[in-house]
């Protein structure tokens, strides 16, 4: 039983760093992929014009399976392993959309088609948040949801189906909202780690800001280097 014992210290570096970033559209989130170490993206968007002036290797996907396919090549062959060290998934929101679509293909009851999507995206989410050695990035878009039990508005991540997008906040370790401060001229993107009254948000690792600047290389640094002590 002995053996079976492992330390926490340093788990940060030792299986990487899971974040989820979700927000407006053009806010920035496929751009956040080019501050992550060593990246891959799998894009399910189309939208890599943001990143026309980089030079980032990517992966368009149109499905599920495929999406398995690149999970599993990731977990199983050393090729990746060597070469990136960052898993970017752009964006889950509309991976789950077509998953859905695909559901509603195979299966005209609308409440089966989404049962299927749930299971369907919550395992893949999972697999990927679980993938050892890499720093995982996910994109969602952003919606705003009636809070039942306090009457109040909430941002949070938007995923086709109510309970599937209730799921999504807990499965990640850093949940960041990308927003705008300041006006006009004077504006700037942020991150916002910690939740507030109109935010959902959090901060596993207990070492970031409030705001946090948009560049999760740094941030994936600040996180592993604290779990280095």
């Amino acid at each position: 039983m002995m053996n079976m014992i492992q330390s926490t210290q340093g788990y940060g570096a030792r299986k990487g760093v899971k974040i989820a970033v979700y927000g407006l559209a053009g806010m920035g989130k496929t751009t956040l992929c080019a501050t992550c170490p060593y990246p891959l993206i799998i894009s399910a968007e189309s939208g890599m014009l943001s990143l026309a002036r980089y030079n980032l290797p990517y992966i368009e996907v149109t499905s599920v399976q495929q999406l398995r396919d690149i999970y599993n090549w990731c977990r199983n062959s050393n090729e990746p392993r060597q070469n990136f060290q960052t898993i970017c998934i752009d964006s889950a929101s509309e991976i789950a959309e077509r998953v859905l679509g695909e559901a509603r293909k195979k299966n005209k009851d609308g409440r089966a088609a989404y049962g299927d999507l749930i299971d369907q995206m919550t395992a893949v989410i999972k697999e990927f948040r679980d993938l050892e050695g890499y720093h995982i990035y996910m994109s969602f878009k952003q919606e705003r949801l009636k809070d039942e039990s306090t009457g109040a508005f909430v941002n949070q991540p938007m995923m086709p189906g109510a309970k599937l997008g209730q799921a999504v906040p807990y499965l990640p370790d850093e949940l960041f909202k990308m927003d705008i401060e300041g006006f006009g001229p004077q504006s700037y993107r942020v991150l916002r780690t910690q939740p507030d009254l109109v935010n959902m948000a959090k901060d596993r690792s207990g070492v970031l800001d409030a705001i946090e600047e948009p560049h999760l290389g740094k941030i994936i640094a600040k996180i592993t280097n604290a779990a280095a002590f």
